[in-house]
């Protein structure tokens, strides 16, 4: 239980960065936010995949103890 969380809370943390740093029309389209013309960054998506990120690693370290 503890390795899944580890390995679900890096593709959070991975799918965060790339939120934050790519623009819609440049995510990949297996993403939900992908919109093609759409310059901006998509932020509330970021914060919520480092929130879940962030939890998972919580419940792993928890878990471990």
């Amino acid at each position: 239980m503890r390795a899944i969380a580890i390995i679900l809370g890096l593709l959070c943390a991975a799918a965060a960065i790339t939120y934050f740093v790519v623009p819609a029309d440049s995510l990949p389209s297996f993403l939900p936010g992908y919109e093609a013309g759409l310059t901006r960054i998509r932020m509330k998506h970021g914060i919520v995949a480092a929130v879940v990120a962030v939890v998972l690693f919580a419940f792993a370290w928890y878990r471990g103890r």
